[in-house]
C-alpha cells in the first residue's frame, strides 16, 4: 500500500459535492465488473464475505449428510447398512469438514462482511489477500471432497493420529489428501487473520478509540491473533506427516527415534486454541446482538473485553487435557486440569454480563434473542461437563465414549452454531436488504434446540453406559440399541431446522419484508450504511463518537471529509485512538489472487504424487504473485 499525508487537496475529493453526485462518483470508483470476470476478480470485502458464508454452509451441508448417514448405521445394533471402511470415511470426513472447513472459515467469514462495515471503513486491508484467501479454501475443500468421492477420504478421524495416520498403517493416499488440506485451509485462515488485524488497528473510524470498538470487533480481533499463534503448530504436524508419509522421514516411528506423542501435543497446541477460535467470535456475534434487543448498552464492557482477552492467553494452557490417558507425569495433569477449570471464570464472566444486561433492559424477544438464550443455555451444559473432564479421574473413566462426544458437541454447537444462526437472523437484513420470516425463524428455533438436546444429551448416559466412541457397530446385547434409535430419531429433526433456515432464506431473499438501514434499531455502524450496503460502504466516513454512535447521535451521524472520490482511497489512524494520519490507497480488482490460489493448488495436489511438484509448482505460483505485486504506475493499484 502506498501512503499520502492526510492534509493533500489536490485531486477530486467529497468536500464541496452533494450526495447523489458523490454517490454516483464513488459507485463508479469502487464498482465491481459486470459480468463473469467481474465476479473472479472482485476484491469488495462484502463479495468475498458472501462468497464464504455461503461456500461455509455448503459444507456444513455436506458434513451434516455425513452425520446423519452414520446416525442411520447406528441406529440399530449389528447394522450391515455400511461397512467399517466407508464408516470411518464419513466420521472422518464429518469431523474434517466440520471443524477445517465450516467453523473456523464460517466466523472469519461474517468477519470479513462485516468488519470494515463495523469500523466504518470502505474495504478490508490487504484485500487482494483477502480475496486469495478464499479461493484458497474453496479449493482445498473441493479438494477432499472430491478425494471422498473417488473413495479416497480421509480415514483416520479429523485428528488423524500417528501411527494410524503413518505409512505403517493408513495406505493409498488418504491421509496425505487430509494433510494437503489442513494446510489449505491454514493459509486461508492465516491470510484472513492479517487482513483483519490491519483493519482494525489502522482503519477505525476516526473517534474510534479502543475503548469506543464493538465487541464483536474486539472478539475478532482476539481470534485472528490466536488464528496467528496455534495456525503454525497444525501446518508443521502436517507437513511433518506427510514428509513421513511420501519422503520416507521418521518424525513419529519411535522404531527411528520419532515418538507419536509428538503428534498429539502439536496438534492439540492447536485444536484446543481452535475450539475458542471459534468460540470467541461466537461470544462477540452474542454480545452485538443482546444491547440490540435490550435497547440498552451492554452491562460490563470492559470486563467484556478483558474476558475475551484472557479466554484467547488461557485457551493456548489447556491443550494436555485431551492427552489425560496417555501416561502424563501427575505433576502436569494438576497443571493442566487447574488451567482447563480456570478458562471457565472468563467465560463465566461474559454469561453474568448478558444475564445483566438482559435483567436491566426489556428484552424483545426475536429469533435472533432466543437463539442467544437456546445459546446459554446448552453452553452452560457443554461446560459443565467440560469441567468434568478435566478433572483427571473422570476422564480417564469416559475418555473415548460418547461422554465425549456429548460434551464437545454441546460446546461446538451450542456454543458455536447456535450463535451463529442468531447472527444469521441479526445481520441478514443488512446483507440482504430484506428481514427473514419471523414465523419460520421461531419453527427454526424450536426444532434446533429440541433435537439437538434431545439428540446430543442422551448420549452422556451411553459413554456412562460404556459405548466407545468411533465405532461403526454394536453387539444387540449391549443394551444400547433403544438409546441410539431415539438419538437418530432426534438428529432428523436438528436437521430439518437447518432445512427450515434454508426455505426461510431462499423465501425471504425474493419475498422479504424490505428492511431499511436499521430495522433493529441497533447502535453500532454497519446499520449506519445502507442495506445492503453499496460497493463504497459509506458515502462519507463516520465518526464515532460513542461505543454505539447511532444511539448518542440519533438525528445526525458525525462524518469526516477529504478523501478523495475518483481513486479507491482510505483513511488510516493511530491505534489507540484512531486519529487520522495518512490517506491510503486500496488496490483495484484483480484476477491474480485466484491465478495464484489455481497454481497453488497444483503444486500442493501434485505434491502428493511426486516431490518435484513442489519446484514445479513453485515456479508456476510465482508468475502470477509476481504479476500481483508488479508496480502498475498508479498508487491506487499497488499494495
Amino acid at each position: 500500500m502506498t501512503s499520502h499525508p492526510a492534509d493533500m487537496t489536490k485531486d477530486l475529493r467529497d468536500t464541496d459535492l452533494d450526495d447523489p453526485t458523490l454517490d454516483g462518483i464513488l459507485a463508479r470508483t469502487w464498482e465491481t465488473p459486470r459480468g463473469f470476470y467481474g465476479w473472479l476478480a472482485t476484491v469488495d470485502h462484502k463479495m468475498v464475505g458472501r462468497r464464504y458464508i455461503v461456500t461455509a454452509f455448503v459444507f456444513l451441508a455436506l458434513a451434516g449428510l455425513a452425520a446423519l448417514a452414520m446416525r442411520l448405521q447406528l441406529s440399530v445394533p449389528e447394522n450391515s447398512l455400511m461397512g467399517p471402511d466407508l464408516y470411518n470415511q464419513l466420521f472422518s470426513m464429518h469431523g474434517t469438514t466440520m471443524m477445517f472447513l465450516f467453523a473456523v472459515p464460517v466466523m472469519e467469514a461474517v468477519a470479513v462482511y462485516l468488519v470494515p462495515l463495523m469500523v466504518g471503513t470502505r474495504n478490508i486491508a490487504f484485500p487482494r489477500l483477502n480475496a486469495f484467501s478464499y479461493w484458497v479454501y474453496l479449493f482445498g475443500g473441493a479438494m477432499i471432497w472430491i478425494a471422498f468421492a473417488f473413495n479416497t477420504g480421509a480415514e483416520n478421524g479429523w485428528f488423524s493420529y500417528v501411527p494410524l495416520a503413518g505409512p505403517e498403517f493408513s495406505f493409498g493416499k488418504r491421509s496425505d489428501f487430509w494433510a494437503q488440506m489442513v494446510t489449505f485451509t491454514e493459509v486461508s485462515a492465516l491470510a484472513v487473520a492479517v487482513s483483519l488485524i490491519a483493519t482494525i488497528f489502522k482503519q477505525r473510524a476516526p473517534g474510534m478509540s479502543l475503548d469506543r470498538i464493538p465487541l464483536f470487533v474486539w472478539a475478532m480481533l482476539v481470534t485472528s491473533f490466536a488464528i496467528m499463534f496455534a495456525m503454525p503448530a497444525v501446518m508443521i504436524s502436517s507437513t511433518m506427516l506427510i514428509l513421513d508419509r511420501l519422503v520416507g522421514t521418521q518424525f513419529f516411528n519411535p522404531a527411528e527415534g520419532g515418538d507419536p506423542l509428538l503428534w498429539q501435543h502439536l496438534f492439540w497446541f492447536f485444536g484446543h486454541p481452535e475450539v475458542y477460535i471459534i468460540f470467541i467470535p461466537a461470544t462477540g456475534m452474542v454480545s452485538a446482538i443482546v444491547p440490540t434487543f435490550c435497547q440498552r448498552p451492554i452491562f460490563g464492557y470492559q470486563a467484556l473485553v478483558l474476558a475475551l482477552i484472557a479466554i484467547g492467553f488461557l485457551s493456548f494452557g489447556l491443550w494436555v487435557h485431551h492427552m489425560f490417558a496417555t501416561g502424563l507425569p501427575q505433576l502436569g495433569e494438576s497443571f493442566f486440569t487447574a488451567s482447563s477449570m480456570l478458562i471457565a471464570i472468563p467465560s463465566g464472566i461474559q454469561i453474568f454480563c448478558w444475564i445483566a444486561t438482559l435483567w436491566l433492559g426489556r428484552p424483545i424477544l426475536k429469533t435472533p434473542l432466543l437463539f442467544v438464550l437456546g445459546f446459554i443455555f446448552t453452553f452452560v451444559i457443554g461446560g459443565l461437563t467440560g469441567v468434568m473432564v478435566a478433572s483427571v479421574p473422570l476422564d480417564l473413566q469416559v475418555h473415548d465414549t460418547y461422554f465425549v462426544v456429548a460434551h464437545f458437541h454441546y460446546v461446538l454447537i451450542g456454543g458455536a452454531v447456535f450463535p451463529l444462526l442468531s447472527a444469521i437472523y441479526y445481520w441478514f437484513p443488512k446483507i440482504s436488504g430484506r428481514m427473514l420470516d419471523e414465523r419460520l425463524g421461531r419453527w427454526n428455533f424450536w426444532l434446533a434446540v429440541i433435537g439437538f438436546n434431545a439428540a446430543f444429551f442422551p448420549m452422556h448416559l451411553l459413554g456412562l453406559e460404556g459405548m466407545p466412541r468411533r465405532v461403526y457397530t454394536y453387539p444387540a446385547a449391549s443394551g444400547w440399541g433403544e438409546v441410539n434409535l431415539f438419538i437418530s430419531l432426534m438428529s432428523v429433526v436438528f436437521a430439518a431446522s437447518f432445512a427450515v433456515l434454508g426455505w426461510n432464506v431462499v423465501r425471504s431473499l425474493r419475498h422479504g419484508i424490505v428492511a431499511g438501514p436499521n430495522p433493529w434499531n441497533a447502535g453500532t455502524l454497519e446499520w449506519a450504511a445502507p442495506s445492503p450496503p453499496p460497493p463504497y460502504n459509506f458515502l462519507r466516513i463516520p465518526y464515532a463518537s460513542h461505543r454505539e454512535p447511532l444511539w448518542n447521535d440519533r438525528d445526525s451521524l458525525p462524518v469526516v471529509s477529504g478523501l478523495r472520490v475518483d481513486a479507491r482511497e482510505l483513511l488510516s489512524g493511530s491505534l489507540a485512538e484512531a486519529t487520522p494520519e495518512l490517506r491510503e490507497s486500496s488496490v483495484d480488482n484483480s484476477i491474480w489472487p485466484l491465478l495464484a490460489a489455481i497454481a497453488t493448488t497444483a503444486a500442493f495436489v501434485g505434491s502428493i504424487f511426486t516431490p518435484s511438484a513442489v519446484v514445479w509448482g513453485g515456479l508456476l505460483a510465482a508468475i502470477p504473485l509476481i504479476a500481483w505485486f508488479w508496480p502498475k504506475g498508479n498508487p491506487e493499484d499497488e499494495e
